[in-house]
């Protein structure tokens, strides 16, 4: 695997993120100007309007696919840094941290997550002002 750092750990499936995408986006595109241009033709139009329908669909489906799965990680990252919170510090994480800030924490070394969890919560930090602060990057090559 790749040495991960703060200006290379965001993961891209070309296929989905580009190819999957536009094909959707096209196809939606496509089957808007045949709706537009049924209007008035009832011959035309229920198809049209179906065909417009299924591709919103498909965005939705693209959209969801993403979304549910990385909820679900979340969780799991949520639980896994709780768990090595405790361990190196015999304390929970601070309850003001957000999920987002959390997923941050995790590319932090153990050596530096007590200390910069305890900063995030205090100062409020964005989960990139949490990335950017990470000196030894651990990598998580699971993430999605």
């Amino acid at each position: 695997m790749p040495e991960q750092s703060y200006a290379k750990h965001a993961k891209l499936v070309p296929l989905y993120h580009y190819v999957l995408f536009a094909i959707i986006l096209l196809t939606q595109i496509g089957s808007l100007v045949n709706l537009f241009q049924s209007v008035g033709n009832h011959d035309r139009l229920y198809n049209a309007a179906l065909i417009t329908a299924i591709t919103f669909a498909l965005e939705l489906l693209f959209v969801f696919t993403r979304v549910f799965p990385l909820k679900a990680q979340d969780r799991a990252i949520r639980a896994e840094e709780n768990l090595r919170h405790y361990v190196l510090t015999g304390k929970l994480l601070d309850s003001r941290l957000t999920i987002k800030q959390i997923v941050g924490l995790r590319f932090a070394s153990d050596a530096e997550f007590p200390e910069l969890a305890r900063k995030a919560a205090a100062e409020s930090l964005s989960p990139d002002d949490i990335k950017k602060s990470v000196k030894n990057w651990r990598a998580d090559h699971d993430r999605l």
